[in-house]
């Protein structure tokens, strides 16, 4: 398959084009998609706008302008606790929560359980891919928000930390 990139600065977009002709589109659909949420989780906004194709290989990506990035901004991380004050652990993206490693083990995180930065707390599976969710706080958990199996959004709060 050759992909033809376009980077449209002035419209913050990045746009991929592809001819069709894959030897195994549902691996170099897997690929794609890798390739998308990776870049997705590591820039410094969040996507604005994410499109897929797949027999015809088209992805775009869309940032918010930078003087809408303040107003379109997805929900910031809370604010600094105060004595008693839970934070959030929240989906990285859209996806199907999974509390547990895999089918009847135990869940990753408990209420009551203390977690540390970093530890995860379960995996999100999106397009038959599954991605760790970790904690970004220290403390103990105080709530779970979504139960096993669930459909999840952007940024959904999934458990609720009493930090450290």
């Amino acid at each position: 398959m050759t992909v033809e990139v376009k980077h449209e600065a002035r419209r913050d977009r990045i746009t991929l084009i592809g001819d069709g002709a894959a030897a195994d589109p549902v691996a170099d659909l897997a690929a794609l998609c890798r390739s998308v949420a990776e870049l997705a989780r590591t820039t410094a906004r969040p996507p604005r706008r994410i499109r897929l194709e797949h027999l015809g290989t088209a992805v775009e990506v869309e940032w918010p302008a930078e003087q809408q990035a303040d107003t379109a901004a997805p929900p910031a991380p809370d604010a600094p606790p105060e004595a008693g004050t839970a934070r959030h652990v929240r989906a990285p993206m859209v996806g199907t929560f999974f509390r547990s490693p895999e089918p009847g083990a135990p869940p990753f995180v408990a209420v009551g359980d203390t977690v540390a930065v970093g530890q995860p707390i379960g995996i999100l599976e999106v397009m038959k891919m599954m991605s760790p969710v970790e904690a970004d706080t220290a403390g103990r958990v105080v709530e779970i928000l979504v139960e096993d199996g669930a459909p999840v959004e952007f940024q959904q709060r999934l458990i609720a930390v009493e930090p450290a």
